[in-house]
Formats: structure tokens, C-alpha cells, sequence
């Protein structure tokens, strides 16, 4: 108990915690008020933490499948743009994953969830990994190495910025882009992370749930894709002069990636191999598949036929609402969350994006904003302490508190992710141009800004 509070007074001072293999730690020792390290009678050695195979192993699988969700997200993207601009999509969904990647080692990570400053963002003393070893932190994982931790939070923070590219898809200058998604990571999505994962981060001390991001990754990115198609404006020819998809197949074989990887995404968040995983894979899972059933009937109801595009679309947007929740709900919690997620994103897709006129190309806002806010709504409402003692009740189970305190997680990361997202890409604007030239739109973005072609035929 003693070595326990010696911990807690260094964490409450905001030093790096350390798990010592060898031997134990020295405890202040209460006899007079004194306190003799060296004093043989009275020293209590501290159990080191443990390494569990079991879980490192499902959190380093996790890892792999959530860094193969970008390469998915590069095909699911590129199959819905013109042929001329597929190479395009692929070639910037790669240079962020390699981009934050550094970026994650270098500061993203230290910022993210690094000792505590003031409840919004975490220090640098953890800057390029130093003191992220291969024994495991107390605070976040106590199971696995710190490193496999910081390395799987890695591949959260490279698809995020990844999945902003649908709504600027097509029309967006390469080196803008690059200029961007570091400014973009830095300044929105590591405070963002540190305020719902971090320890001390204010949204986790008023107690807001997001077991896997559906705030941290789907509003952040979300809102800054619609703040990008505002600032970017239509494409050449919008609406009625876009081409259809060029290649549905792609798209479907990168949705069904994005499934695929969706299972290290939330079911790893357990950060352990057990019932907790168990019941966030298969929340996950039922969540997709009763919101790619409803998307598709309606897009059956409305256009007298379902198509493969809406069906890939309700899955994802499925997805993207259980993330928050997955670690919190029922498998029927998760077939409620999903039945919203196939009516509320396809509303927005269908009506609301088409009212007020804004061109977002992929619908990033549409089904990850619009997912992901209704998700983290849901999570207050479906969420059960049965499933995750660590969590909370929500509405359906006697909490109205924790709706209330979801709410304002969401509006709070919706203002912060649209405010500074717009404002960055209006001072990237000014040094560099974020939108091509029309010459550029026109023949494309793979010949023009990398001066290859994904095909022999181009638009």
C-alpha cells in the first residue's frame, strides 16, 4: 500500500511512471515521520507489472489491422473518384501514414497522452519515446509494453487526418495537403486525443466515454472535412457533371478491409485478450451489418433498388457510430446504434448534403461527422456497466447523467475540430494554394501533381 501512494504522488506531480523489474521500490516509512530508504527493517519491495503474452500479442494483431484500415481506406476512396484521380487518393493516404507516423514518434504521441499540462494537451517529456519502454505503463496499459501501446494509438492517429481526404477528393494540391495534415495533427487531433484518452484529460475527468474514437477520430475528422469542403468550394462541374465511380469493385474490396480492420480498431481497445475484446468485436461486427441493411432499404424505398455503393456506405457509417460505444454496449445496443446509423448518416447524405449545396466529394462528413456524433450520443444511451464495470450506465439504464455529459463531449469536439481546421486551411491557403488550378482538375490529379497514370485511358 505504501509503494501504491508513492506511485500516486509522482503521477499527481506529473513525472513519468516507470515499473521497476529489479528491485523493489523505496517507501517512505511513517514510524517517528521519518523516512530511511536504506533501513533494511522496513523496506517493502513493489511487485514489478507483468508483461502478458496473451494480450501483447492481440494488441500488436490490433495494431497491424488498424495501419491496414489506410491502405483500405486509400482503395474504398479511390474506387469512388474519377479514374483520373485514383493514383491521387493512394499517394496521399500513403504520405500520411508514413508522415504521422514520424510525426506520432517524434511529439504526436508525447502530446497525446504524455504527462499531463493543464487538463488539455500532455508535456514533451516524452518527445521522441523517451521513457516509452518495453515494460508496461501503469496508467494505460498494465498488461502490455508501453511501446506496443504507444504504437498501436499510432496507427489511430495516421487514419484520422487519412479519412478528411473525402471531402476534398479531386481537388486538393499535394504539397497543401502534406503542410496540412501536420498542422491538422498536431493541433487538433493529439490535444483532442489527450482530452478523452489522456490521463488528466479534461473530457475523460468529467467522464466521457469513447472506448475506440468515435470523438477523437470520426467528429475530429469529420468536422474538419466539412470545414475543407467549405474552404475548397465545389469541384469543377458539381453536381451534374461528376462522373459515377470508376471503379465499385475497388471500393467494395476497401470497404470489406475497413471491416476487417474495424475489429483491431475497437475489439484492441480492450488493450487485452478477453471477454471485454469479445464484447467489443462483436458489438462492432452487429453494428455494421443492421446499418448496411438499412441503408440499403432505403436506398431501395427512395430509388426502387438497393445499390452496392449505399450498402458500403451504411456499413461503414455503422461502424464509424458503434466505435464510442463498442466497449460499452449489449449486442443489441449495438443493432439499436446501428439502425440509427443507417437512418441519420443516409439523411444527411441524401438530403441535407444536396440543401445546402457543399461538395463533400466522398461523403467524409456526411458518414463519419454525422456517424460519429450520433454515436457518441448513443453511447449515453445504450451504454451498461454490466458490460464494462470501467464505464458507465447510460439513459436506457437509469443515468440520464451520462447522456448529458456525452452531448457536450461532442459539441465541444465538433467546435474545436471545425474552428481550427477551417482556420489552418485558410493560413496554408495564404503560403500555399490548397486547390489546383482548373487546368490541373481537369486532366487530373494523378498526371498532373505526380505525373503517373493508374490506367493506359485517362479521363
Amino acid at each position: 500500500m505504501m509503494a501504491m501512494r508513492y506511485r500516486c504522488a509522482l503521477r499527481s506531480r506529473g513525472a513519468r511512471v516507470r515499473v521497476l523489474a529489479s528491485a523493489g521500490l523505496l517507501i517512505l516509512l511513517a514510524v517517528g515521520g521519518t523516512a530511511l530508504a536504506g533501513e533494511s527493517g522496513g523496506q517493502v519491495a513493489a511487485a514489478p507489472l507483468a508483461v502478458n503474452s496473451g494480450d501483447t500479442a492481440w494488441v500488436l494483431m490490433s495494431a497491424a489491422l488498424v495501419m491496414l484500415m489506410t491502405p483500405a481506406l486509400a482503395f474504398f476512396y479511390g474506387g469512388l473518384v474519377r479514374r483520373k484521380n485514383m493514383l491521387s487518393v493512394l499517394m496521399q493516404c500513403l504520405m500520411i501514414l508514413c508522415m504521422i507516423s514520424l510525426q506520432w514518434v517524434a511529439f504526436g504521441y508525447s502530446l497525446s497522452f504524455g504527462p499531463d499540462k493543464g487538463s488539455v494537451i500532455g508535456g514533451l517529456s516524452w518527445a521522441f519515446l523517451q521513457g516509452v519502454g518495453l515494460t508496461p505503463n501503469a496508467d494505460y496499459a498494465a498488461t502490455i509494453p508501453h511501446q506496443a501501446f504507444m504504437i498501436f494509438q499510432m496507427m489511430f492517429a495516421v487514419i484520422t487526418p487519412a479519412l478528411i481526404i473525402g471531402a476534398f477528393a479531386e481537388r486538393m494540391k499535394f504539397s497543401a495537403l502534406c503542410i496540412f495534415t501536420l498542422l491538422w495533427a498536431t493541433l487538433v487531433y493529439d490535444p483532442v486525443a489527450h482530452w478523452l484518452w489522456g490521463v488528466g484529460g479534461f473530457l475523460r475527468q468529467w467522464g466521457a466515454l469513447d472506448f475506440a474514437g468515435g470523438a477523437v477520430v470520426h467528429i475530429n475528422a469529420g468536422m474538419t472535412a466539412l470545414a475543407a469542403a467549405l474552404v475548397l468550394g465545389r469541384r469543377q462541374g458539381y453536381p451534374d457533371g461528376i462522373s459515377p465511380p470508376h471503379n465499385l469493385p475497388f471500393a467494395v474490396l476497401g470497404a470489406g478491409l475497413l471491416w476487417f480492420g474495424w475489429f483491431g480498431f475497437n475489439a484492441g481497445s480492450a488493450l487485452g485478450c478477453g471477454s471485454l475484446a469479445t464484447g467489443a468485436f462483436v458489438a462492432t461486427h452487429v453494428a455494421g451489418a443492421t446499418a448496411g441493411v438499412v441503408w440499403a432499404l432505403l436506398d431501395w424505398t427512395k430509388h426502387k433498388r438497393p445499390t452496392t455503393l449505399g450498402m458500403i456506405t451504411g456499413m461503414i457509417a455503422g461502424l464509424a457510430a458503434v466505435t464510442p460505444a463498442s466497449g460499452f454496449v449489449t449486442p443489441m445496443g449495438a443493432i439499436g446504434i446501428g439502425i440509427g446509423a443507417g437512418i441519420i448518416p443516409w439523411f444527411a447524405v441524401t438530403y441535407v448534403k444536396v440543401l445546402l449545396g457543399y461538395d463533400d466529394s466522398l461523403d467524409a462528413f456526411g458518414v463519419h461527422g454525422v456517424g460519429g456524433i450520433w454515436g457518441v450520443i448513443a453511447t449515453g444511451i445504450f451504454a451498461s456497466k454490466a458490460v464494462n464495470p470501467a464505464g458507465a450506465d447510460g439513459l436506457l439504464y437509469g443515468n440520464p447523467g451520462l447522456l448529458w455529459i456525452q452531448v457536450k463531449a461532442a459539441v465541444i469536439t465538433m467546435a474545436y475540430s471545425f474552428a481550427v481546421g477551417f482556420v489552418l486551411l485558410k493560413v496554408v491557403d495564404v503560403f500555399v494554394k490548397v486547390r489546383v488550378g482548373e487546368h490541373e482538375e481537369r486532366v487530373g490529379l494523378d498526371l498532373t501533381m505526380h505525373r503517373e497514370a493508374a490506367y493506359t485511358v485517362i479521363d
